[in-house]
């Protein structure tokens, strides 16, 4: 996509395509113009009617963020086809990160928004904080040698995630180690069994709930998952059964609190005892 420049700080900004960006500009103090406006979560409702709503997750409203005349557009991995199009409209850059890296892709997207916006010291500050966090965890996780499972439900169906995923952050930041092996990069994942949960005898399982992530309902997570073969586990035995933040690791990817909250999440398993 090439090389995007920026010759001045920018005053009206335009987030496209997801929250995590939206929630890092949170922290660092900027206010954008034009936003996606649904399914935030509560700690960003107050963009409902801060900021102009721009379209959907996956569909801009090109019509509009014209309309609003930015400086710049920050647009996540779902709009990378719209690039061409944004980047007539204003300066667009990407927030993307990829499956296996979450890590060291999120803080190049902080230092990005931190350069973009005169604000390298507080991007600087979030990195060492946040990783000090990370590191804490990581340590009692190494100490305790937990097995883990990562899934993701989505209505009765359920996928595993492996290291080179969504979930990285959890194998590769936080240490946790694979009941399982898996190399795919299926955005989706394998599609398994609580046959295979059984048989896999995770120490921890991490449930993501696809259909409350996408506001389509409160989600069937913890009433699928209560059942005997999951109750067979460890995890279970042990309480380190984990369901996940749906916001935080499914549409606020890559954003400040966001990234705090999966470090919780995360915590929540080493804390877990009998």
């Amino acid at each position: 996509m090439g090389t995007t420049t920026i010759e001045q700080t920018p005053q009206r900004v335009v987030v496209v395509g997801g929250h995590g960006s939206l929630d890092t500009l949170n922290r660092l103090g900027i206010e954008p113009v034009g936003a996606v406006t649904t399914m935030l979560p509560e700690y960003l409702s107050d963009y409902s009617e801060k900021a102009t709503h721009i379209g959907s997750m996956k569909e801009a409203n090109f019509e509009q963020i014209f309309t609003l005349q930015p400086d710049v557009i920050i647009a996540e991995s779902r709009m990378v086809d719209a690039y061409p199009t944004l980047s007539q409209i204003a300066p667009t850059v990407m927030h993307v990160v990829e499956n296996g890296s979450y890590w060291e892709d999120t803080k190049n997207n902080w230092r990005m928004l931190g350069k973009i916006f005169d604000k390298k010291t507080e991007a600087e500050q979030l990195i060492e904080e946040t990783a000090a966090q990370m590191a804490e965890v990581r340590e009692q996780v190494q100490k305790k040698g937990l097995k883990t499972l990562a899934v993701m439900n989505n209505g009765n169906n359920v996928s595993m995630f492996g290291e080179v995923s969504r979930f990285s952050v959890l194998f590769d930041e936080f240490g946790f180690e694979p009941a399982r092996a898996s190399d795919t990069q299926n955005p989706h994942g394998n599609l398994i069994s609580f046959e295979f949960i059984a048989d896999a005898a995770p120490d921890v399982l991490f449930v993501l709930d696809r259909e409350s992530a996408i506001g389509q309902s409160s989600g069937k997570a913890q009433q699928l998952f209560d059942n005997p073969l999951v109750k067979s586990t460890p995890a279970y035995k042990n309480n380190r059964i984990v369901f996940l933040n749906p916001s935080a690791w499914y549409l606020t990817i890559a954003g400040v609190n966001a990234t705090e909250i999966m470090i919780d999440d995360a915590r929540k398993a080493v804390m877990s005892t009998q």
